[in-house]
């Protein structure tokens, strides 16, 4: 199946996931106007907290543009620095957080790999509402499972690559990501391969989206998880400044 992407789809979903953060802002704008009108406070520190939240509103959507529209995020080309041999990859787990954009594309860089796909969304853990809206639009690929965090219904040491790919920061528990790791952990063959795509919690992050960016994790936060969930290496390859590429192996 043939994904097409609109134009400004990264944009758009952050536009529609956030709804509530930028009705919020836009709120608050408007507040501040009006109270400028009625008391006259100082037009410097107004126009120093306007352009702050303007900044805050708009900045993440530039970003969100570059990454996920125009920097070839969804080519998938940056497979090319994972150093993967398509030739031997006969089974792939591709696991997500209910937001599913990427299947169908894995798919079609390896035709021949038996892919599964699972979704470990859980209501009761997972209450982001960014998620919630993502979910409800999302494409579902055929036979997706949905999974706990700390079991994978897979055999132990028979996958070849494991992708999470802008999924694992929803789990917000430290003892679960762990838990969930440890699972990757048990399934992964001892020559495969997790890769994971995040955004971190670090300065090019923050100059990005400002306090949002507390939502990601550090890179040492990220380390120490698969540290502790039995990986031994932990490679990274920058993405653009605001995205990591993790290559883990057992």
């Amino acid at each position: 199946m043939e994904i097409n992407r609109r134009k400004f789809q990264g944009v758009l979903n952050i536009l529609s996931f956030n709804r509530h953060f930028y009705f919020f802002g836009i709120g608050i704008l408007a507040l501040m106007i009006i109270s400028q009108q009625i008391f006259h406070w100082s037009d410097f520190l107004f126009w120093i907290i306007i352009i702050s939240f303007l900044y805050g509103l708009i900045m993440p959507l530039i970003v969100s543009a570059y990454v996920y529209d125009f920097s070839g995020y969804y080519d998938f080309k940056w497979l090319r620095n994972c150093a993967i041999n398509d030739s031997k990859v006969k089974q792939i787990l591709n696991i997500n957080a209910g937001f599913d954009e990427t299947s169908f594309i894995i798919k079609k860089n390896f035709p021949n790999a038996d892919l599964k796909v699972f979704d470990f969304y859980d209501a009761e853990r997972h209450t982001e509402p960014a998620i919630i809206r993502a979910r409800k639009v999302s494409m579902v690929y055929p036979d997706t499972q949905q999974m706990k965090s700390n079991l994978i219904v897979s055999d132990d040491h028979s996958v070849d690559l494991i992708f999470l790919l802008s999924a694992v920061h929803e789990i917000r528990s430290n003892d679960e990501k762990i838990q969930f790791l440890k699972e990757c952990h048990r399934v992964c063959k001892p020559n495969g391969k997790v890769i994971m795509v995040e955004h971190l919690r670090d300065f090019p992050n923050f100059l990005a989206f400002s306090v949002g960016f507390t939502h990601f994790f550090s890179k040492r936060i990220w380390k120490n998880a698969f540290k502790n969930s039995g990986f031994t290496t932990f490679e990274e390859v920058k993405f653009t400044p605001f995205m990591s590429i993790f290559i883990c192996t057992p």
